[in-house]
């Protein structure tokens, strides 16, 4: 797995992507026949798409989707997910669909069989001189720029179009269609949850360990108490109003 991140904030990951790594060995070490059927889509998303493009001779082909838009603190984060068509996760949604427990599973069992994984962060500093919508692309470009296997086709969640030199199919809701895409996008939530949970250790008055920067009730009463951390987007009304 590849993380592209201040060194910073790279600390946060390493258990998390070494639990992955732990779980890979787990699986390599198993039967053959202890594996089968193991990998299988999941009601609610489905293969099919990457399938026609590898029939076509379109491969590899990555799944890419990020996540945090919407928070006052903390990172947006994106992952980029290369799946073995042999060994496909099963259990696989999009990654709002799943509470904490089964997104962490999920990704001990994308971790185990993916071709190709890679989180790219872009911090809230970055976030305010850029905007938002400029640095979720950002970090979709760096998590596709991150991936061990360079991809030859993209599909993408979302209908805007990160700054890549690849062939790709944008999806609305992709993360609730395509496997790939939902790979990424679980990926990208656990690896964020993760930092906002580093990010708690530091600024444990806000909340950050339950709320993941989100604007909830106890986090803008702590916004109004204690004001802005280093942590928060200045850029964000509710945080600039704080």
């Amino acid at each position: 797995m590849r993380v592209i991140a201040p060194p910073c904030q790279q600390p946060a990951l390493r258990a998390l992507f070494a639990r992955g790594a732990s779980a890979q060995r787990r699986y390599c070490a198993r039967p053959r026949a202890a594996r089968r059927g193991a990998f299988v889509t999941a009601k609610g998303v489905s293969f099919r798409l990457e399938a026609q493009l590898r029939r076509k001779g379109v491969w590899p082909i990555a799944g890419v989707d990020e996540v945090g838009r919407g928070p006052l603190a903390g990172p947006v984060a994106a992952a980029a997910v290369i799946l073995d068509p042999q060994r496909r996760p099963r259990g696989l949604d999009d990654s709002k669909a799943l509470n904490q427990a089964q997104r962490e599973e999920a990704f001990e069992r994308i971790m185990a069989s993916a071709l190709a994984v890679s989180v790219a962060f872009v911090t809230a500093a970055e976030i305010d001189r850029i905007n938002i919508r400029q640095a979720s692309l950002a970090a979709m470009a760096r998590a596709v720029a991150g991936l061990s296997h360079a991809p030859a086709y993209l599909l993408v969640d979302g209908n805007d179009r990160p700054p890549v030199n690849c062939p790709c199919q944008l999806i609305i809701k992709g993360d609730a269609t395509a496997l790939s895409i939902a790979a990424a996008s679980i990926v990208a939530k656990v690896a964020r949850d993760a930092m906002m949970r580093r990010l708690a250790a530091h600024y444990p008055q806000y909340g950050f360990e339950t709320n993941v920067g989100y604007a909830v009730q106890h986090h803008l009463e702590a916004l109004a108490l204690h004001g802005a951390s280093p942590a928060h987007r200045a850029s964000f009304t509710p945080v600039r109003e704080a």
